[in-house]
């Protein structure tokens, strides 16, 4: 099951971070469909956030198709957003830890490793992705239910 671990001070809402630790999740194949959701009630014990979050992330999980509420019974995963080959397994993750290891030994910390896979990421891709949802006034849950329907 899930744990949701609450940034207070990473400038992102709570229940968007719910969000995206359960989307997380969902990509990495640690949740699969069928799988429960803890209960609001769960939420609120391990994390001492107002129920009212959790239901809300978790009505937008549910109109982005990912999860469905069972009256009495919980809230399940409804889809998979893993690739067919899991990224728990794939060799671009281990070369990527590998890379992460080297970046500490060199000096580096969680910030700036962040900063420069930014960097690196608007390089390749363009701008931020957030920056160019803010620009257009969407939301960022908006812009990221519309990258998912993208995905193939």
């Amino acid at each position: 099951m899930i744990e949701y671990r609450i940034e207070r001070r990473s400038g992102v809402s709570t229940y968007m971070q719910i969000v995206q630790q359960t989307k997380q999740a969902l990509r990495l194949g640690i949740l699969t469909p069928g799988d429960k959701l803890p209960t609001a009630k769960e939420v609120v014990e391990a994390t001492a956030i107002n129920p009212n979050t959790v239901l809300k992330a978790y009505r937008e999980l549910e109109r982005e198709g990912l999860v469905e509420p069972r009256p009495g019974r919980g809230t399940f995963v409804r889809r998979s957003l893993a690739r067919p080959q899991s990224a728990a397994d794939s060799p671009l993750r281990a070369a990527l830890a590998d890379w992460m290891d080297q970046a500490r030994t060199a000096g580096l910390g969680r910030e700036d490793i962040a900063a420069l896979l930014e960097a690196v990421t608007e390089e390749k891709f363009g701008h931020s992705a957030a920056a160019a949802d803010a620009k257009s006034g969407r939301s960022a849950a908006t812009a990221e239910a519309d990258r998912e329907k993208e995905r193939p």
